[in-house]
């Protein structure tokens, strides 16, 4: 069945956080259009008549030069800079393939956001955001270099040197003496120096390599190496710092990097023929983190684009089970929880999923959404989102029930508010439809969030629950790190560390009825509500975009030295100004918790 522009526009941020009334006038006023392969939306400096929101195909954004800016999917956004800014467009949007957009009027968008701040918020953060993405140039060598490249000595046969290539799967190796930089020598050396000339093969490289390469330091732009690149004729620039080589940048580095974008994946896992395809894919998120992050944008541009890709690949395994299985016997949704409900998954990422289905199941039914789920659940496993510890999954069959079902287990926890209750809601407060049919959830999520706000005992355990996870502050201005084990001596910027303020945002989320699920959206959404205060809540939402974005800049640090990214930092790879304002971060947090369990949000 078709989603209607309601469903589709409650789904969405910004506008889910709207009231349900306000949501069902701006459905009333949109327009949705079918634009067909090659055709433009609009052009550079044309009158916009309205911002538009991509639900299928895609829609290449240049600038006025024709310069791309950006290839959108479906969830994105455009139009909104020139209405922002006169009304007139300041870029060219085109069709790449058949799209089809909603249009929201001109005078709505901008009633919108002047009457909503979060909204306002969104458009002004996303905007450029969008545009930093497609800019490395600005980008240092330390944050895309290969670091520790290949070596090899100045008397290393040429021979040895090829065949070290082909092992480490690189174009070159860097020639070094005595910790120094004496050359480079690259396989197109190889071949025109020692095939092409028919010198013997134990030729040393110091013969044919390049003497004395320009090197740059780590605090070089990119814009230095394109220039070189492209003034010199030069692919690879060796990176030095303080006389010793820590990396290097290639030409091939800078394409990939140019054509990697979360809409890029997003198509290449949209026509993924097999799982280990789809694997391949969804392995570049690493890479795109990095990408992300250090083209500077903001926390929740960075997960959300990561989220997307993990919704994308859920929805082609959704896709694969049933050409395997078959057409569902009845209908069914899919929902994520945890991070991924949120929009708020990162570098690490396990699966919190579960299956809500039709009324009309029968007993007999069960085997065929068992078998989707196990084959849904083991793709996600082979493509990084591992198995979820806790088993908070469709492949078990508490998480697979039918809609009745699902409305007692919610009845249950709110009336009932035990420990495994408070931690079953915790995780189950954040669902959100991810493929299937998406009216199984509407009725459900605006019944339980009315029955739980209604219900002070079952909040109060729930604000009880949510401190549980506490900042890490010790004494003297000091930090409270993990005691024992593997990560000893480390701050744990997971549950520590974001995870106390998404505790917070969802027991706001209970006691405002906001739909939303991710965290920043229901902070947001309590500002603008009354359940915080407004300077408690900027102070909060200050608070989480300091540590959430120190998360991932230690994820980003991690990938480029090759490592597995985690949620766990020492305090020593801080600088004292960022250990004093993380710090400084988590105290507002604290005071935060302690202000929701007393049943009050910060004063003014």
């Amino acid at each position: 069945m078709p989603e209607t522009i309601l469903q589709i526009l409650s789904r969405t941020h910004p506008y889910d956080s709207l009231t349900a009334e306000e949501v069902t006038t701006l459905a009333g006023s949109v327009t949705d259009l079918e634009i067909t392969k090659g055709e433009a939306v609009y052009e550079f400096a044309e009158e916009l008549p309205a911002l538009y929101l991509i639900q299928s195909g895609e829609v290449e954004v240049t600038d006025e030069s024709g310069e791309v800016v950006s290839i959108l999917g479906p969830g994105n956004s455009f139009g909104e800079r020139g209405l922002m800014r006169g009304g007139r467009a300041a870029t060219n949007a085109r069709a790449i393939s058949t799209s089809h957009l909603l249009a929201i009027p001109a005078p709505t968008f901008l009633n919108l956001v002047e009457i909503h701040p979060h909204v306002a918020r969104f458009f002004d953060r996303a905007r450029p955001a969008r545009a930093k993405q497609s800019d490395i140039a600005t980008q240092t060598l330390a944050e895309m270099m290969t670091r520790d490249p290949a070596t090899c000595t100045p008397d290393l046969p040429a021979q040895q040197a090829a065949r070290q290539m082909r092992e480490a799967g690189v174009s070159s190796l860097m020639v070094t003496e005595g910790g120094d930089v004496s050359g480079i020598v690259t396989q197109r050396d190889l071949a025109n120096k020692v095939l092409a000339e028919g010198l013997p093969l134990n030729t040393p490289v110091a013969q044919i390599m390049t003497s004395n390469p320009l090197t740059l330091p780590p605090s070089a732009l990119v814009s230095d190496v394109l220039h070189a690149m492209v003034e010199r004729g030069i692919k690879q620039m060796p990176v030095v710092d303080n006389g010793d080589l820590v990396g290097i940048l290639t030409q091939t580095d800078l394409t990939r990097f140019q054509a990697m974008s979360s809409a890029g994946l997003i198509r290449d896992i949209a026509a993924a023929p097999d799982i280990a395809s789809l694997s391949k894919i969804v392995h570049h998120i690493p890479q795109l983190l990095v990408q992300l992050v250090g083209a500077h944008n903001a926390h929740q541009i960075v997960t959300r684009l990561i989220t997307d890709i993990g919704d994308a690949t859920t929805r082609r395994l959704l896709a694969m089970a049933e050409e395997k299985l078959g057409a569902p016997p009845v209908p069914y949704l899919w929902l994520a929880c945890g991070s991924q409900g949120r929009q708020e998954q990162t570098g690490v990422s396990d699966q919190d999923n579960c299956l809500i289905i039709d009324d009309a199941m029968t007993s007999a039914d069960d085997a065929y959404f068992a078998a989707l789920a196990k084959f849904v659940s083991d793709g996600l496993d082979v493509c990084g989102y591992f198995y979820c510890p806790g088993d908070m999954m469709a492949t078990a069959k508490r998480w697979r029930q039918p809609l009745s079902v699902w409305r007692g287990y919610f009845q249950n926890w709110i009336n009932k508010p035990d420990p495994e209750a408070q931690m079953l809601a915790s995780v189950m407060f954040d669902l959100r439809p991810i493929g299937g049919t998406e009216s199984l959830f509407d009725n459900l999520q605006a019944d339980t969030l009315a029955a739980a706000a209604k219900n002070s005992i079952f909040v109060a355990h729930m604000v009880s629950n949510s401190l549980k996870h506490t900042p890490p502050l010790g004494l003297f201005r000091g930090f409270a790190t993990v005691r024992s084990g593997e990560h000893k001596n480390t701050l744990d910027l997971k549950h520590n560390g974001v995870v106390p303020i998404v505790d917070l945002g969802r027991i706001y989320a209970l006691q405002g009825q906001i739909s939303a699920a991710n965290t920043r959206a229901r902070l947001e959404a309590a500002i603008d509500t009354g359940q915080v205060s407004p300077t408690g809540g900027r102070d909060l939402l200050d608070a989480y975009d300091m540590i959430a974005e120190t998360r991932l800049q230690h994820q980003a640090e991690q990938i480029k030295r090759g490592e597995k990214p985690d949620n766990f930092m020492a305090p020593t790879d801080l600088s004292d100004f960022e250990r004093s304002h993380l710090r400084d971060a988590f105290v507002v947090v604290k005071t935060m918790q302690s202000a929701a369990s007393q049943g009050r949000g910060i004063m003014n």
